[in-house]
């Protein structure tokens, strides 16, 4: 008689116990979850810079959460590993803390502020991390011949050139005035994107033969611009081309009404120039005020497919409006660099550059208006700001496209207010 040998409780002859074990060995193991593919996304969350930190860091959120409901990249879902950095030694330290240890990152996602995105993608880029820009400006970022730095939105030379676009092509022809008759008074803060926009604004307007009266540095985060305002009014500047960080155009506004002076225009450069808060805390000061910017969500839609339908996604997750384009352009620049990932197969920094290199995306079908076509620097070709300008809706004050033509949704005011 077979000796039997008790397993859990039954008794089980030897060949009964080969056929179990055979049994158990041929059923398949329990497929276990793919692993989080981790990313980094270092943005200002607190600070001065804060608000527009966020909301780029919004559209990334809705991107990953986007890709993540539709499988994730390569069958792996996707996690964030979010950080607040908000100047160049929180930015190194939050990118050293993410490409290290048991934090370590496929890539980081960054960052809204140049300051930030220089020092983070140095630290990234000596770590052999790809670094992916959604929304900083500085030229600087990507002609330090960095291999594995990318950026996929504009680049201040994109917001300088269509400022001076908007002074020879749009407030010229509005005005019925010739070009080289208006004076430019060129201001901006003294960092590093601030500085790159001030720049070029005023070779790009030399170039031209237009007349520069003054081009006029201050430091960053100014308590008061009245100063300023009064140096360019004694330039008999007629239209001012500003860049500055968030809140710096509400101190200017306020600036010009303690002056009392009201120039031909203002053209601002993104930043707070969209924020739907500036307008609220301007009133109808801003009533006309244009600005080199994102894509705002009032925009021809056969231009920026899908800005509207952005929105309402941004509403249901948030339970507000966007407060401004940056959300968008983040959304968009993410999900380009998702799609890349995707086609790399795999983690690999070289794969990935490859992809991104690769990526061929017509303008005008993406809900920016943008497309995509990466040259051997990592910057975008394809990404460029639109001419915007704040204008009176139907219950309150709206930035609205007025160029390029294709964008448009309004005609240009001429004068501001």
């Amino acid at each position: 008689m077979e000796r039997g040998r008790a397993i859990g409780g039954w008794q089980v002859g030897r060949r009964g116990l080969g056929l179990a074990l055979g049994a158990a060995l041929a059923r398949p193991a329990l497929a276990q979850a793919p692993a989080d593919l981790r990313l980094g996304a270092i943005f200002p969350l607190s600070g001065p810079l804060a608000l527009l930190g966020d909301e780029s860091y919004r559209g990334l959120e809705l991107a990953v959460e986007e890709r993540n409901a539709a499988g994730g990249v390569f069958g792996r879902p996707l996690r964030l590993l979010r950080a607040d950095a908000t100047d160049e030694a929180s930015g190194a330290a939050e990118a050293r803390r993410l490409v290290g240890g048991n934090d370590r990152v496929a890539a980081i996602f960054g960052s809204f502020s140049t300051a930030v995105a220089l020092a983070g993608s140095q630290v990234a880029e000596a770590a052999g991390v790809p670094w992916l820009e959604l929304g900083a400006v500085g030229d600087q970022l990507t002609e330090r011949g960095f291999r594995w730095v990318f950026r996929v939105s504009p680049a201040a030379a994109d917001y300088a050139a269509t400022a001076i676009e908007a002074v020879t092509e749009v407030l010229a022809r509005a005005q019925g005035v010739a070009p080289t008759s208006l004076r430019l008074g060129i201001a901006h803060d003294e960092g590093p994107g601030g500085t790159s926009v001030g720049t070029a604004q005023e070779e790009m307007a030399k170039a031209r033969g237009l007349t520069v009266v003054e081009r006029v540095g201050y430091a960053p985060r100014p308590s008061d611009l009245g100063a300023l305002v009064q140096r360019l009014r004694g330039q008999d500047a007629e239209v001012l081309l500003h860049t500055g960080g968030p809140a710096d155009e509400i101190l200017l506004f306020r600036a010009l009404r303690d002056a009392g002076w009201r120039p031909r225009m203002v053209i601002g450069t993104g930043n707070g120039y969209g924020l739907t808060e500036t307008a609220r805390s301007l009133g109808d000061a801003i009533l006309g005020t244009m600005s080199a910017d994102l894509t705002p969500f009032a925009v021809n839609e056969r231009f920026a497919p899908g800005a509207r339908a952005f929105a309402d996604t941004y509403l249901r997750r948030y339970g507000a409006e966007p407060r401004s384009g940056h959300g968008l352009a983040a959304h968009v620049g993410a999900k380009l660099f998702l799609d890349a990932l995707q086609r790399a197969g795999g983690v690999e920094k070289d794969k990935l550059r490859a992809a991104i290199l690769g990526l061929d995306v017509a303008e005008a079908t993406t809900a920016t208006g943008w497309g995509a076509r990466f040259d051997e620097r990592g910057q975008n070709q394809r990404a460029k700001p639109v001419l915007c300008q704040w204008q009176q809706g139907q219950h309150a004050l709206r930035q609205v496209v007025i160029a390029p033509a294709a964008a448009a949704v309004a005609d240009a005011m001429p004068r501001l207010g």
